[in-house]
């Protein structure tokens, strides 16, 4: 029987996409060897072991300092969203016992499926060792609007897509998560007509009423009361976004001897060393992974969020070449309070991660971008000779980040668990992913295969043109 020219064409589809993931895997198996093994095993073989506690090393007094910071953090953190005493100190004692965080998906709601998969393949990885607290950061400085109709402000609803907070879109292109004052609520309006009425009214009746300041406070608000009707109560549930990690930099700068504030801020050489290293890998073969969209910290103006460039101790506006921030400790202790200053990913993998000896989980750029991003501060650290204790601890760190965001792809409909009232579906929904082998949970990787950094990556690894013993990844 002949398959006809559609039919040939969809081979052909299949064939190439089948060759473009089985590229992809390769790669990674090439700059992560343990990974291969786990390729062929159940996902959950892989969640735990993203979980495992580091093995156990002798911490230099930075790393001893950056951790208590953080789990002070935590602490705050889990106060201020109302969980009880003893439910904050579990979270804070299971993290300080694993240092592992997700770090990979942005603020979405929690039925969001690229949130909503990652959080499972997390709890794979906790359940596997027992735990009973789960810790994820979110991405809070990403725009309302990340590409046609995707991203914090969109939901899809059935096959309806849903504007969540009702906002027209000169509202929503250019502005931030993080943007306001304003009065945000959850209005859920559909694109067309033909959404289901009943499922619009339940989420309606499920999302807290608002109004709230800012779109990343009504998304966190809302998280935290759909945990529970989604994942029942097996783990205390606590994400933490870029809010958090503004107050946590504030609390290491207010303190005259820590580290980021007398090596980052006073010490002129150690942020220059970093963004000169930053530039160097842009003109070098890994360019392209470790961008310098700004330099140490965003602006926000407005509701819109400005890049910032380093100069003769100044924060400038490279548009304008004003003067925004005094590069020193009390002016960005004010400007992180007021939140016109929020940190950029690579001081919030400096406080969270870098300096605390946390492993990070990320999606499909982090597990390139992160380990330059380590690279670069050790470099920095080397030219000022300084700190060889913390070199060393980079150096000897036991996997420091690895893939664990959108790592499992699912088409499930997320909406039975709310309309059932059962949290066993998602019980349910992690027994049954957790034993399908790695290679067919992450399906057809498309977050890999259809960007071009990777395609090129994979080329370049091929040519050897890059290569896992190039001392750009020695710190992976």
């Amino acid at each position: 029987m002949s398959l006809g020219k559609r039919g040939i064409h969809d081979v052909y589809e299949l064939a190439g996409a089948a060759g473009a993931k089985l590229a992809v895997l390769r790669s990674l198996a090439t700059l992560y060897p343990w990974m291969q093994d786990y390729f062929s095993r159940p996902i959950r073989d892989y969640a735990a072991r993203l979980y495992e506690a580091p093995v156990s090393t002798a911490m230099p007094e930075i790393r001893q300092y950056a951790l208590a910071k953080l789990l002070d953090a935590i602490k705050n953190a889990g106060k201020r969203n109302g969980l009880p005493i003893d439910a904050v100190a579990e979270v804070c004692r299971e993290f300080e016992e694993r240092r592992v965080l997700q770090t990979g998906p942005h603020l979405l709601l929690l039925m969001d499926p690229e949130a909503y998969y990652t959080h499972i393949l997390s709890l794979l990885g906790l359940s596997a060792h027992g735990c009973s607290t789960y810790l994820s950061y979110a991405v809070s400085t990403v725009s309302l609007v990340e590409r046609a109709r995707k991203g914090p402000g969109w939901l899809t609803v059935g096959q309806t897509q849903i504007n969540v907070f009702g906002l027209p879109r000169s509202r929503m292109i250019g502005y931030s998560l993080l943007t306001g004052p304003g009065a945000y609520r959850f209005e859920l309006v559909p694109s067309e007509q033909g959404a289901e009425p009943d499922a619009l009214a339940l989420l309606h009746n499920l999302l807290p009423k608002g109004p709230f300041e800012r779109p990343a406070h009504a998304i966190k608000a809302a998280n935290f009361s759909l945990w529970p009707k989604l994942f029942g109560s097996r783990f205390t549930f606590l994400q933490i976004d870029d809010e958090d990690i503004a107050d946590l930099v504030a609390d290491h700068l207010s303190e005259k001897n820590s580290w980021l504030r007398t090596r980052l801020l006073e010490d002129p050489r150690l942020a220059l060393n970093m963004l000169a290293e930053i530039d160097r890998l842009a003109d070098g073969p890994w360019s392209g992974w470790l961008a310098r969209g700004t330099d140490f910290f965003w602006f926000y103006q407005n509701g819109r969020r400005l890049p910032l460039r380093l100069v003769a101790g100044e924060l400038v506006n490279p548009a304008t070449g004003l003067k925004m921030v005094r590069f020193e400790a009390s002016e960005i202790i004010e400007r992180l309070a007021d939140r016109s200053l929020i940190p950029n990913l690579l001081l919030m993998f400096l406080v969270v991660s870098v300096l605390p000896g946390v492993r990070a989980l990320g999606g499909s750029h982090q597990p390139v971008y992160y380990p330059l991003m380590r690279y670069v501060v050790c470099r920095a650290l080397e030219a000022g000779d300084v700190d060889a204790d913390l070199r060393e601890a980079l150096v000897a760190d036991d996997l420091p980040g690895a893939w664990g965001h959108r790592v499992i792809e699912c088409d499930d409909d997320l909406l039975d668990v709310f309309r059932n009232g059962d949290m066993a579906v998602s019980s349910d929904i992690m027994d049954r992913l957790g034993k399908i082998p790695f290679a067919k949970a992450c399906g057809s990787m498309t977050s890999f295969t259809s960007d071009a950094s990777w395609q090129e990556l994979s080329r370049q690894l091929g040519e050897q043109a890059i290569s896992p013993t190039d001392a750009e990844w020695a710190f992976s």
